[in-house]
């Protein structure tokens, strides 16, 4: 490295370890940032991930390139992504949105390159770290739990709409948690003998027959169980919802606000923002291996009044008492 360009560096980053940069060859380290999810209902995670990375140094376009690619709920395109921006040189791999699948394809595509991931079920169990505090590798990040709720949500909906003679499962076949998600469903609906039907879809062919499938049995009400796919869908699926008078449950606060009944899940902005912060501590030079995986503290569980209105539904005093957060 030239004296000048040593220089340079230290003006950017007084005191930072310079491993990160040595890899790049430049002063300006390169985040690579692959989702699931589409960039029309991720702006606002991304947001929180380049804040998160700000509060440790690092803002983009000063001292940090951010190369991002999107999959768009197909997650067949996750191991080419992977593979191209690890081909760019990045100092961090991040994963997110296609729960195990985006962290697979991520490990996959490297063994020395820091991963850090976001995702929806257990990192242990699917193989990915040795353990919460001590993941290990090359490899951490933080699980949002989500598709451990579906029994949760599935009470609230019963709670929300009681009596309701079947309930729809909007479910997504090729997602990796499925039928975790779909054995907590049925152990839970067999509990309080309620009957559940299953539209499955993991593309927009599938997605019009499942909604469709919905009308064809009657259901009372739906859920949509967690999957990147239908959020990369959410307005359509809402809109269906409305369009129909049907009743419908989901997992991140963002459907709710776009008009959805009601959701309940974690608070999935915090996630992102955190998921920043541990790619600005791995370019200061920590290492994954000794950064816990970390797990949600904050929830939302928000009820959207208006849509309550719309579809002629009282909510229960008991379940508004319940809500971090009403839309009226």
């Amino acid at each position: 490295m030239r004296r000048r360009d040593f220089i340079a560096l230290i003006g950017i980053a007084p005191g930072w370890p310079l491993v990160a940069y040595a890899q790049q060859g430049s002063a300006v380290p390169i985040v690579g940032f692959m989702s699931g999810r589409s960039p029309a209902d991720s702006a606002h995670l991304v947001d929180a991930f380049r804040q998160g990375l700000a509060e440790t140094g690092f803002i983009e376009g000063q001292n940090v390139k951010i190369e991002i690619r999107w999959a768009q709920g197909d997650y067949d395109r996750l191991p080419a992504l992977a593979a191209d921006l690890i081909s760019r040189g990045v100092a961090v791999l991040v994963g997110v949105g296609g729960d195990v699948s985006a962290v697979v394809a991520a490990k996959q595509a490297t063994a020395k390159t820091p991963v850090v991931f976001g995702m929806g079920g257990d990192p242990v169990t699917a193989g990915l770290v040795a353990s919460f505090n001590r993941p290990g590798g090359n490899v951490t990040g933080y699980t949002l739990w989500t598709s451990e709720m579906e029994s949760k949500r599935l009470g609230l909906l019963r709670e929300l709409v009681p009596g309701v003679a079947l309930i729809g499962i909007l479910l997504n076949p090729r997602f990796p948690p499925t039928t975790e998600e779909l054995n907590d469903l049925v152990s839970a609906a067999k509990d309080v003998n309620q009957n559940l039907f299953v539209a499955p879809a993991d593309n927009d062919m599938e997605l019009d027959s499942a909604l469709n499938s919905l009308l064809q049995h009657r259901v009372g009400a739906f859920l949509v169980t967690a999957s990147p796919f239908f959020d990369t869908r959410h307005g359509r699926i809402i809109e269906f919802a409305a369009q129909n008078k049907l009743p419908a449950i989901y997992q991140f606060r963002e459907y709710a606000v776009h008009g959805g009944l009601i959701s309940y899940g974690p608070n999935i902005v915090d996630s992102y923002h955190n998921g920043g912060i541990y790619v600005g501590r791995i370019l200061k030079g920590e290492k994954p291996a000794d950064l816990p995986v970390l797990q949600p503290t904050k929830f939302d569980f928000v009820i959207n009044l208006k849509t309550a209105k719309a579809l002629g539904l009282t909510v229960p005093p008991t379940l508004l008492a319940q809500a971090g957060e009403v839309i009226e």
